[in-house]
């Protein structure tokens, strides 16, 4: 007989609201190849075998599907793309035991949890630095989602949700395994990849974590495995650092990597893609200058001229763009940064314009009639497909920031300041 929590996770009304949420994020097929186009006819069919099974315990999660993805460091990415049933039946179990473990969690844990996000982690972190605590402890986990050990996990996981069935069923699925270039392989230690249980384990796991710092009464905030510590002294850092790694390989069976994990300055601290600077006695962030270098280069991707597309649709990818970056970044000062990235985007556009209009005949056309002089326009033209050159004239310099806004352009600035 099911147990009222599993009852609960296999409710029509919790598995429909799963499947919404995955049919909307849409994302690839796993190795079954049913897409989430295909998988409502897959459900039709097949959900009161998989329901049954689930209950009776006899469901087996598919392995997740490993695919590499190049990062800009040449280095790759490991992704996991689980099947789309079990994204399903685990986005079911997160809706369920998510309001369980949500009054277990510390106030200063900020990733992967309702109504709490990174900005939050970062204004705690500011008001440490303006409190004096300027020396931070940077705990870098190593390969954290790789290497969480299951057993530990599980226990920590029975202790929160006191439910064999659906801790059989999680188990199952940390232990499903990835198919890698068309080869299985065990998954006996970590979470799966890409699955949509994985974030809410890493919390799980690493609340005794965020336990451990509350009783040594440490300045701290964690967002995923992504963990800061902001102390008062040189020493103090040195300390807390040597004696939590010792901690966390000891206590969690979590492997700290060395090389990473450091004591340093806020000056020099990269956290969830800000930096922090000192303004008129006061700690401020701003977008690290890694993360700033990536909005210019999406931009830049945007705004290649070689690149045949409609400027209804290349200003609506820029739009978007720009409203995510500068949404997730608004805590920060950036006021003369964003200044700088509007201009250049300007000239982009221009060239983007220039290239468009093609001939002689219709660039003439176009600068009279933004009201450049017959003359000017002459001149304009005459520098032809020498774009960098043609950007900085005056006449194209008229396709001004108003008539980029008039064609629905947003500027990165203004859209900070409104």
């Amino acid at each position: 007989m099911a147990t009222q929590l599993m009852e609960q996770i296999l409710s029509r009304e919790n598995m429909m609201k799963a499947y919404k949420k995955v049919k909307a994020k849409k994302g690839a097929a796993g190795v079954d190849g049913i897409s989430t186009e295909d998988i409502k006819a897959y459900l039709v069919e097949n959900w009161e075998r998989i329901k049954e099974e689930i209950l009776e315990r006899k469901y087996t999660p598919q392995p997740v599907l490993r695919v590499e993805i190049p990062k800009p460091d040449g280095t790759m990415r490991k992704l996991g793309i689980p099947s789309v049933m079990d994204r399903i039946i685990e986005q079911a179990i997160v809706q369920v035991i998510t309001p369980i473990a949500e009054p277990h969690f510390s106030e200063y844990s900020y990733g992967f949890r309702p109504g709490r996000r990174a900005q939050q982690a970062i204004i705690k972190l500011l008001e440490y630095l303006n409190d004096g605590y300027t020396y931070i402890v940077d705990i870098d986990l190593e390969k954290f989602f790789d290497n969480v050990p299951q057993d530990k996990l599980m226990s920590l996981v029975g202790k929160v949700i006191q439910d064999p069935d659906t801790e059989s069923l999680i188990r199952k699925y940390l232990q499903a395994g990835v198919m890698v270039k068309g080869e299985y392989q065990k998954t006996e230690l970590g979470t799966p990849q890409g699955g949509n249980l994985s974030p809410l384990l890493s919390n799980i796991m690493l609340n005794e974590l965020d336990k451990e710092l509350e009783a040594r009464g440490l300045n701290f905030v964690r967002y995923a495995d992504d963990c800061i510590i902001a102390v008062g002294s040189s020493a103090a850092a040195n300390r807390v650092l040597n004696t939590l790694t010792k901690w966390i390989e000891r206590k969690l069976g979590l492997k700290v990597n060395a090389t990473k994990s450091k004591v340093t300055r806020p000056t020099r601290l990269n956290y969830l893609g800000f930096g922090f600077v000192k303004m008129d006695g006061r700690w401020e962030c701003r977008p690290y200058e890694d993360s700033v270098r990536k909005f210019k280069a999406k931009l830049k991707r945007l705004t290649r001229r070689s690149w045949s597309i409609d400027m209804d649709t290349r200003i609506q990818m820029l739009n978007a763009v720009i409203r995510g970056w500068v949404n997730y970044f608004r805590i920060g000062k950036m006021k003369s940064k964003l200044g700088e990235i509007d201009g250049h985007l300007r000239t982009r556009m221009r060239i983007v314009i220039w290239k468009q209009w093609k001939t002689s005949e219709k660039r003439f056309w176009g600068l009279r009639k933004l009201g450049v002089p017959q003359w000017m326009a002459k001149k304009t033209v005459g520098f032809g497909d020498h774009y960098q050159a043609v950007a900085k004239t005056g006449g194209l310099r008229r396709i001004s920031k108003e008539i980029l806004a008039k064609r629905g352009l947003v500027s990165c600035l203004d859209y900070y300041l409104n």
